[in-house]
This record gives C-alpha cells, sequence and structure tokens, in this order.
C-alpha cells in the first residue's frame, strides 16, 4: 500500500462579488510510497503550496479522497486525540523556518514540548535527551538547543523546523520551498541532510518547488502542475531531460543554464500563454 493515496483532490477559492472562482486543485491524482520524494513543480498560482497545506490540514479541499497511511487526511479530526494523530501523520517545512519556531522558547525547548504534547517522552528529562538527539539528528550540538530562534542562522533555523518536524516521528514531511532561501553551499548540505534522515528513517516527502534543480537532486518522481491540474508526471530524469507538454518544456527553458537565452524564453513565454488563452503577466 502506498504511503500517500490523493484521487481527484479538488480546491476553488471563491472570491466573491461578482469576481471570477479561482480553480486553485483542480482533479489532482498522485501517490508516494514508504521512503520516496515525489517533486511538485510550477510556477506561483499552480497549486503546489494549496496541495501541500490540503495535506497537513491548513487548508480544505472541495473534493476528492487524500490518505496518509490508510487515514483520511481530509476529514476533519474530532476531538484532542484525533487532531494530535493528525498533525503526527504530515508535518510540514516551510520556507520560512520562524513561521513554526516560537521565538520565545530556546530550540531545546521547542523539540521538548513537541515530544511531551505527544506522547513521545515521558518527562523533561526524556524530552530534553530527545532533543539533543533529534539536533545530533540534523548536525546541530548542546550549544543550539540552549539558543533562541534569532541567535542562530538561517541555515541553522532551517535545520531546526527539519528537527521540530521530525520531533513527532511523521510518516510524511511536506517541504514547502524548504531550502529557496538559502545560499546555494548550506542548501546542498540541507538536501544531503534530508537524503540522510530519509534513508535513515523511511519517511516519505512532498517535497514543493520551483527550482528543478534542487528535484531532480531529492526526487525520484515529478508533477508538473499548471493553473491547478498536473500535466506531466513520471520518472525527474524523464520530465525535465525530455519533457513532452510545452508547458513543462517551458519551465526547463526558463532554468538559467548553458546557453540560456532570457529573450527566446520571453517569446517562449507568450507563444504559450497565447496558445492557453491566458494574458500574459506583466
Amino acid at each position: 500500500m502506498s504511503l500517500v493515496e490523493v484521487t481527484g483532490l479538488h480546491r476553488v477559492f471563491r472570491m466573491g462579488r461578482g469576481a471570477e472562482d479561482v480553480t486553485a486543485v483542480n482533479r489532482v491524482d498522485f501517490s508516494i510510497e514508504p521512503g520516496e520524494s515525489l517533486g511538485l513543480v510550477g510556477e506561483s498560482g499552480s497549486g503546489k503550496s494549496t496541495i501541500a497545506r490540503i495535506l497537513v490540514g491548513l487548508e480544505r479541499a472541495d473534493a476528492g479522497e487524500a490518505r496518509i497511511d490508510g487515514v483520511d487526511c481530509l476529514r476533519p479530526p474530532r476531538g484532542r486525540s484525533a487532531r494530535l494523530a493528525r498533525a503526527r501523520a504530515a508535518q510540514m517545512v516551510f520556507q520560512d523556518p520562524n513561521s513554526t519556531l516560537d521565538r520565545r522558547l530556546t530550540v531545546g525547548e521547542t523539540l521538548q514540548c513537541a515530544q511531551l504534547l505527544h506522547g513521545l517522552a515521558a518527562n523533561r528529562a526524556e524530552a530534553r535527551a530527545g532533543a539533543l538527539r533529534l539536533l545530533d539528528r540534523v548536525r546541530l550540538t548542546e550549544r543550539h538547543a540552549d539558543a533562541k530562534p534569532h541567535e542562530l542562522s538561517g541555515g541553522q533555523r532551517q535545520r531546526v523546523a527539519i528537527a521540530r518536524a521530525l520531533a513527532v516521528e511523521p510518516k510524511l514531511v511536506v517541504l514547502d520551498e524548504a531550502v529557496s532561501a538559502l545560499d546555494v553551499s548550506v542548501q546542498a548540505q540541507v538536501l544531503d541532510l534530508l537524503t540522510e534522515i530519509q534513508r535513515e528513517s523511511g519517511v516519505g516527502y512532498l517535497f514543493v518547488s520551483h527550482d528543478l534543480a534542487v528535484i531532480q537532486e531529492l526526487c525520484r518522481r515529478t508533477l508538473v502542475l499548471f493553473r491547478g491540474a498536473v500535466v506531466e508526471q513520471g520518472e525527474t530524469s524523464q520530465v525535465l531531460e525530455a519533457p513532452a507538454h510545452p508547458y513543462t518544456r517551458l519551465l526547463v527553458a526558463s532554468t538559467p543554464g548553458p546557453g540560456w537565452d532570457p529573450e527566446r524564453v520571453v517569446q517562449a513565454r507568450l507563444s504559450f500563454t497565447q496558445r492557453m488563452s491566458v494574458v500574459p503577466e506583466g
């Protein structure tokens, strides 16, 4: 059985007052196997983050099914134990780690609170030991445990955010542009860390990114989203090196590299948007 099974996922944002409704996610299907990384790519507004937020319970779906380890994650949990179980199934690492780190708490206190809340430690001593193990897992030390988020570098804060997600032993970690704000060298370190953690734990990743190089590095399979719908999917190497859909080809062509011609990209975008009856931006 797949770790994650998503079928017909659909989300429409009702704009009201005569404005046209926006279909953010349009009948999307995908699965993630245990220990697998699935990439989700597309430009801003393609529906990537909406899908990510639906899976972790931060956004509702209008239709479809989504199961994590066989449990329906679209049905609102009832009661404290159900809410905690829902939170343990899937955790999220955001682009900005400050969104999940309480600036009033030390790093160690943040990790201890997560373990105590979910019953993964019997007391504060056990939680402290668990926090130090988590920090060691993301290559941080006891010194970092006693620091507050603002005392750490951006890369260190993102490692703490990863430790915070792992603290509740999730089946799935959703990473939404989780390395896009990091320097290239730090980004490489975090990607290596994520690969190592997955190899050791078997956790599944849904990796949301506009950076195709990151997706190619981490993900075995990739889904390409355009206007909320999947337009191409398959092995990452096939999707990115021999794209079949014109939108995927446009994304690949938009990535700077040897022989990159920005003027040609602009012309390709104009041609594509005209074919899709979309008014070009800006």
